[in-house]
């Protein structure tokens, strides 16, 4: 009897937890109260849920915020320095004669900063330029959002910053070839989808109304420079791969090289202020995020302790047949939208801490079925934060923004959650 109530408040808990997420209510907030709520219910000792969920989740978690700190950085020193901004323009010579090509190629730009890259500052900085870009040749306002975002989307499979931060679900997950074979993979068939959507529209994207946007500072402050350059995007996962770095020495080389070879090494005085800066706003960038992550760790701790009893109750429960979880999941991906059920940065939590408790399944596979999904809510869905700033920036209606990229990104999160329960 009393598992009973006590499942029945969990999962009353878990239903309210979701639609306090999908009507806007704060993450931050949402997860702290779970943990408390979840540790009370779950019956924790206060010396056990003081140590196990409130302490050691939170001290274990420092290294995954120092990975994102840096991505962050490293991503603010590619704008600063006039990288990102110098390979954004030189798309646009070729968007005079060929608009539909040059659209591809800043999708392609996209994936290529943000494969290391990480952060809304970052998007915003790019955005800014980018924006502009498209409009001059052409690229109506609901296409040139959705090439932003899902271009940003698929990329975000192989960048590592945003992996660590996923793997706290999946703690036996690691960065390594297992992994890279599938997150390569799928951001190539995101980048398909979008190049396909491009090519979809190409029709309004040549008929299209060239739009001169008036130059602002982000534009206007773009330096030479060299196209020797232009691989840095790329250099922290090649160092990753082929000497098998840590992201964090694998960004910070990254970053020495950046501003090395942009020039702001020339003094010492324009090296220190270059590097604060860019610290300083990565910092800021990212601070709400880093305590929304480790109260999320709280709630993780809190979840596994709680659901400790009900093993065998979900067993009962879950499909335990891998092929029909993978098309169960491809039919509701949608849920991920509006930080829902299939969402990691929202209600999804919950789900991946009751199904990895379960033990029912291999965590490899447990990681690509929730995290294409949450990548499908990253992608599309306005309550991602570059998302949400692409779209008011751009003065796009919501629904023209969901319901445009809705039934792309969902071709893409069907394709990849079968890639998943294929290589994972």
């Amino acid at each position: 009897m009393g598992a009973a109530i006590t499942g029945g408040l969990l999962l009353i808990t878990f239903i309210l937890f979701v639609i306090f997420v999908m009507r806007g209510g704060n993450l931050t907030l949402g997860f702290f109260i779970m943990a408390v709520l979840w540790t009370i219910i779950g019956l924790v000792p206060i010396n056990v849920a003081i140590k196990e969920i409130f302490t050691d989740p939170v001290l274990d978690y420092g290294s995954t915020i120092v990975n994102i700190i840096f991505g962050s950085w490293f991503g603010r020193v590619l704008v600063d320095t006039g990288i990102a901004g110098s390979i954004s323009i030189r798309t646009q010579k070729v968007g005079k004669k060929y608009p539909v090509l040059a659209t591809i190629l800043i999708a392609c730009v996209l994936a290529l900063i943000f494969s290391s890259s990480y952060g809304v500052g970052s998007a915003i900085a790019i955005g800014v330029i980018l924006f502009p870009i498209m409009y001059s040749i052409g690229v109506p306002k609901n296409i040139a959002v959705l090439v932003f975002t899902l271009s940003i989307g698929a990329a975000m499979y192989i960048n590592n910053v945003l992996f660590v931060q996923f793997q706290v679900f999946f703690p036996k997950v690691e960065w390594g070839l297992r992994y890279q074979k599938f997150g390569f993979t799928a951001m190539i068939v995101q980048m398909f989808i979008v190049v396909l959507f491009i090519i979809y529209n190409r029709k309004k994207i040549r008929n299209g109304k060239p739009e001169i946007v008036e130059a602002n500072e982000s534009t206007e402050n773009i330096k030479n420079v060299s196209p020797w350059t232009y691989f840095l995007p790329v250099l922290p996962v090649i160092l990753n791969i082929t000497l098998g770095w840590d992201a964090v020495p694998s960004l910070f080389i990254s970053i020495i090289v950046a501003l090395l070879i942009t020039g702001n090494m020339h003094t010492y005085v324009g090296l220190i202020k270059m590097i604060n800066k860019t610290a300083s706003n990565a910092i800021s960038d990212i601070a709400g995020l880093i305590i929304m992550l480790f109260v999320l760790t709280m709630f993780q701790s809190a979840a596994v302790h709680a659901m400790a009893d009900f093993t065998d109750v979900f067993k009962d429960i879950i499909p335990n047949n891998t092929l029909l979880l993978t098309i169960i999941m491809a039919i509701l991906a949608p849920l991920a939208y509006f930080r829902g059920p299939l969402f990691l940065y929202g209600a999804g939590a919950a789900t991946a801490s009751i199904l990895v408790s379960s033990g029912l399944f291999n965590q490899y596979f447990l990681y690509g079925l929730l995290v294409v999904p949450s990548m499908m809510g990253i992608s599309a869905c306005i309550t991602q934060s570059w998302n949400l700033w692409a779209v008011q920036y751009n003065e796009l209606e919501t629904k023209p923004f969901l319901m445009t990229g809705l039934p792309w990104v969902w071709l893409a999160t069907i394709i990849n959650l079968f890639l998943a329960y294929i290589i994972l």
